[in-house]
């Protein structure tokens, strides 16, 4: 049989009868592009005997019941339309099944006919993004290992996207910084959703999503369809699922990292809107809070929550409120730069001793409203409010040896304690936005909208000069800033092989009168019944980080000045091209290459600095900005892809690429993130119907990773090769060797495991996952520490790192 059900039987009383454990499936049926619920569809479990299949009724509705346990296949069928199938649904005995599904009018309408599409599975779910794009299922963030519980982290397994292997989720694509990736929450943009993040954005610890509430998301890596703006890098979009509107359910969870709850279902019986809520509290923290554990220097702590609200009308359309947010802190005493990045200057003493103090919070909600206005036309309104803050101080202590008359060292003492870095940061963010879409015909669609935002800032950072012994101002202002960005596609369907999408963007950063249009194309032609060729354009635009343009500039004579506040934007040209072959249902052969020309980069205003913008992390400088930089982005990236089918599934790609900027000493060096390679091998095997009752089953999944080590900038040294470098005055980094070479390449080695029993009323899971397995420690970059071998000392690749979870679902 093609399919296998999974079969349980139990004792009921004293009868001793058998019953086979089942679930519900339900959802919806809308047209892709109308987003019109479909009625009348014919919605079936595929190879189920006799047939379990429905129909959908007035509202798109459909509800599959008794669906035995395990992993099922949909088929969906409407007269003049694409047929579908969604595979790989996980049915468990805990939780009802709800989706939100949608099928592609056929272009070629033949009564009584039905079109059969291939299920291009992987695909971005925004039809409008041709190219340079992927879907990222729930099903994915669970079992792919690596991405344990992170929405972040589960990006680095794909083609031409890595992090910097130090323990944070930062997302690099392409060799682009990781401050120019967007973040998306229900189609609104929204802070940096990580917690312990910096003000660049670049990445943090540990994300405030959680993969209970997600829905299949998108992710985009370049040539963004024309509704993206404000963006170079990459684009995620994060969607949350809708709460099962017909019965209640909950999530309880605990692990390692914290423990959590998720909890959802109807307002009412006799309506059909619900919730879905989330609130998750550091493990670790909480056991500091309660005594049972007591880590030097106080635990690294965090608390986030997330919710949705699905709330539909009769005639008012539909409303949906949502929110993100998130709190964290640590302190770490007698601070070394070896265990994590920090703002200032990254050197350790033995005669200077340096605490840390952080405490971040996040904050993002939202208002959506989607109203049918025609048959085909619909307006989506949204409205939002986010908000950061960051506050982040560095004491600096004199480090006074206290030894014996034999000269043998005691103890420590400290004295002289002083500010090393004190930092404010705080922004709120107002957005709101209109779309409209319109089906015009089976062939056209369009989609046109306007997004206003605006941008209220309060910062104040200074730091101590170690060359006077002084504090000095680093940036201290409030500003408000405002963009307005509108932008309108246009698909065309040129019958079931060809699809054009020819879009315009326009961004205008009201505050500096600056203003772009950005043209983007998009095609994508249907080789035969198994390739597919995809080519596309786009000019993006970006504002830098909003520091750099109210930097506090030192000048010679002791005053300060702000020379930035005129920043332009910054531009790159993408171009993508790429071919994709369907050896069969679920094996895929994928190869995509890219050129991305960056102009009008901010480099430091000097012929012989290397200092550009594009490379900052925690390792920021506050000089006199040009809008004079340029770069270049070039790849070719090959994924081998056979979808999860039969128990198992394997994901192998590769991509050789550079990353180049050139600042205005006319050099072209690398960028901080030119790993120039990447290879991610993963496979994963899953083992149903265990045990006496075939109620359980087992996940092995692994993941290897090869990569090129990230450009730093070295220690001064002489020729012998001697450290020369001086913290006292200052001197420490030799620039002129800025992003020349690596110093080892990376290697990592991550397992996870699952095991899953479902029982009558739950389902119960345990999860394991093991980062760097063999625990090696690639070295990533150098700083200055005076009690180390030649005063050097490494930032290395994070270690292994254990991480367990217990779920249980009612």
């Amino acid at each position: 049989m093609k399919y296998l059900y999974l079969t349980f039987f139990s004792l009921l009383g004293m009868a001793g009868s058998a019953q086979t454990l089942t679930q519900n499936i339900r959802g919806t049926l809308s047209d892709a592009d109308s987003k019109q619920p479909l009625v009348g569809a014919t919605v079936f479990v595929a190879g189920s005997v006799p047939v379990k299949g429905t129909v959908t009724d007035q509202s798109g509705r459909f509800l599959l019941e008794q669906i035995p346990l395990g992993r099922t296949r949909l088929e969906l069928r409407l007269v003049g339309y694409e047929q579908r199938q969604v595979s790989n649904i996980v049915v468990d005995a805990g939780r009802e099944v709800v989706l939100d599904l949608v099928m592609q009018e056929a272009t070629t309408q033949l009564n009584e006919v039905v079109v059969t599409a291939t299920e291009n599975k992987g695909e971005a779910q925004n039809d409008m993004a041709l190219l340079s794009g992927r879907s990222i299922s729930l099903d994915e963030t669970k079992r792919y290992a690596g991405g344990f519980n992170d929405p972040a982290m589960i990006l680095s397994n794909f083609a031409g996207v890595t992090n910097n292997s130090t323990g944070s989720n930062e997302v690099i694509v392409r060799g682009n910084s990781p401050k120019y990736v967007q973040w998306r929450l229900e189609g609104v943009e929204i802070t940096n959703p990580n917690h312990f993040a910096d003000q660049n954005s670049v990445g943090g610890g540990v994300s405030a999503l959680n993969n209970n509430l997600l829905a299949t998301s998108d992710f985009y890596t370049g040539a963004f369809s024309a509704e993206y703006g404000d963006v170079l890098s990459g684009v995620y979009d994060v969607k949350l699922r809708s709460g099962n509107n017909q019965q209640f359910q909950s999530i309880l969870g605990l692990g390692i990292l914290g423990a959590d709850v998720t909890l959802e279902g109807p307002f009412r019986k006799d309506y059909q809107g619900s919730f879905l809520a989330n609130y998750r509290y550091s493990t670790i923290g909480l056991l500091s809070d309660i005594g049972l554990v007591d880590i030097e220097g106080g635990a690294p702590t965090f608390q986030d929550g997330a919710f949705k609200l699905s709330l539909p009308t009769k005639k008012a359309g539909s409303f949906s409120l949502f929110g993100l947010g998130g709190l964290s802190k640590v302190y770490l005493a007698d601070f070394n730069p070896g265990t994590a990045p920090i703002p200032g200057n990254q050197s350790a003493r033995e005669t200077i001793r340096k605490d840390y103090d952080k405490r971040s919070f996040l904050i993002n909600a939202g208002l959506s409203h989607r109203l049918q206005i025609s048959k085909n036309g619909s307006l989506l309104t949204l409205l939002s409010f986010s908000g950061n803050g960051i506050n982040e101080d560095i004491d600096q202590f004199d480090v006074i040896k206290i030894r014996d008359d034999a000269g043998q060292w005691l103890r420590d003492s400290l004295e002289n304690k002083r500010p090393n870095y004190k930092s404010r940061l705080n922004n709120t963010n107002y957005r709101a936005s209109i779309t409209y879409n319109n089906k015009l015909n089976v062939r056209n669609r369009i989609e046109a909208g306007a997004k206003f935002a605006y941008n209220n800032f309060s910062y104040a950072q200074s730091f101590l000069d170690d060359s006077t012994g002084a504090p000095q101002v680093l940036s201290d202002f409030k500003e408000g800033i405002a963009t307005l960005r509108n932008f309108v596609s246009w698909k065309y369907r040129a019958g079931n092989t060809v699809t054009i999408v020819v879009g315009l963007h326009n961004m205008n950063v009201l505050y500096n009168k600056k203003s772009t249009l950005e043209p983007r194309l998009a095609m994508r032609w249907n080789a035969g019944s198994r390739g597919i060729v995809n080519a596309g354009y786009g000019l993006h635009s970006t504002m830098d980080r909003v520091h750099n343009y109210f930097a506090k500039v030192k000048q010679p004579n002791g005053s300060y000045t702000e020379p930035n506040r005129n920043l332009g934007l910054l531009k790159a040209h993408h171009f993508v091209a790429g071919y994709e072959y369907r050896l069969t249902e679920n094996l895929r052969i994928k190869a995509e290459g890219y050129y991305q020309h960056l102009y009008n980069l901010p480099v430091e205003n000097s012929d012989t600095s290397s200092y550009a913008t594009i490379n900052e992390g925690q390792d920021f400088r506050y000089v006199e900005l040009v809008n004079k930089g340029k770069g270049r982005n070039y790849g070719i990236e090959l994924t081998i892809e056979r979808f999860f089918d039969k128990n198992y599934y394997f994901l192998i790609n590769s991509s050789l690429y550079q990353s180049k900027y050139t600042p205005l000493d006319g050099k072209e060096r690398n960028t901080a993130y030119a790993d120039n390679y990447l290879v991610n091998v993963l496979a994963g095997k899953e083992f149903s119907n265990l045990g006496r009752k075939h109620n359980k089953t087992i996940s092995l999944n692994a993941k290897v990773f090869f990569g090129g080590g990230k450009k730093y900038i070295p220690l001064l040294r002489n020729s012998a090769g001697q450290v020369t470098s001086e913290p006292e005055s200052g001197t420490i980094w030799d620039y002129d060797k800025a992003y020349e070479n690596k110093i080892d390449d990376i290697y990592q080695v991550t397992f996870s495991a699952s095991y899953k029993v479902n029982k009558r009323k739950t389902t119960r899971e345990l999860f394991l996952n093991i980062d760097n397995i063999t625990n090696r420690r690639s070295r990533i970059s150098e700083y200055y520490d005076d009690s180390k071998s030649g005063s050097v000392g490494y930032f290395t690749q994070f270690g292994i790192f254990p991480n367990l979870m217990y779920r249980i679902y009612l």
